[in-house]
């Protein structure tokens, strides 16, 4: 989303904020968030100059707005890994992309972008993936963090039972791109 928007959707209210789009409804529907429904439709807007406001007067952190895009925070072990997924969602995506190669600069990484996704080897050498993913999903200002595992040793059984331990979804190494791509589109996919 392009930051020279003056009008924003729920939607894209919610990327920013981290935050359920429902959430957002709720802002705006109490009074909170001040904006105005599109004539004929339930669809809500809200002008920039009203979300900053918000954001400033309820303490919500402003990293999201200066850019809008999304925020994507790899982290895995090997650091040929993080530096190919790096450049190439750099070269080919509009994402704001982070990394990290161990546990410790994935909390701090976490802490300091607060990411609407994070791509996450399972078998770093530091740490495991899924004790990563437990403190994500137990951190307030992250529970709207997408989590997908990626890792070249689990069967598709394996994979599939990470669904309950808080991961979006699984990449299998090696992936493509396309692959890559994809998975970070379905778990950021908030409607307007």
């Amino acid at each position: 989303m392009p930051q020279e928007k003056d009008v924003l959707t729920t939607g894209e209210v919610a990327k920013i904020c981290n935050v359920a789009p429902r959430t957002v409804s709720k802002w705006f529907d109490s009074g909170q968030l001040k904006g105005y429904r599109i004539p004929g439709s339930k669809d809500r807007r809200i002008p920039l100059d009203e979300l900053t406001r918000f954001m400033r007067s309820h303490g919500i952190p402003m990293q999201g707005l200066s850019s809008g895009k999304i925020r994507v925070l790899i982290v895995d072990g090997d650091p040929e890994v993080v530096s190919t997924l790096d450049n190439v969602l750099g070269e080919q995506t509009n994402y704001e992309v982070a990394t990290a190669t161990s546990g410790f600069e994935a909390g701090l990484a976490c802490e300091r972008t607060r990411p609407h996704v994070i791509l996450l080897d399972v078998h770093m050498a530091d740490s495991d993936g899924r004790q990563i993913a437990e403190l994500v999903r137990s951190s307030e200002n992250l529970q709207m963090t997408q989590i997908i595992a990626m890792s070249a040793k689990l069967t598709d059984g394996q994979a599939h039972a990470l669904r309950p331990m808080g991961f979006r979804d699984f990449l299998k190494k090696p992936f493509q791109v396309r692959q890559v791509v994809e998975c970070i589109e379905r778990a950021t996919n908030i409607a307007a």
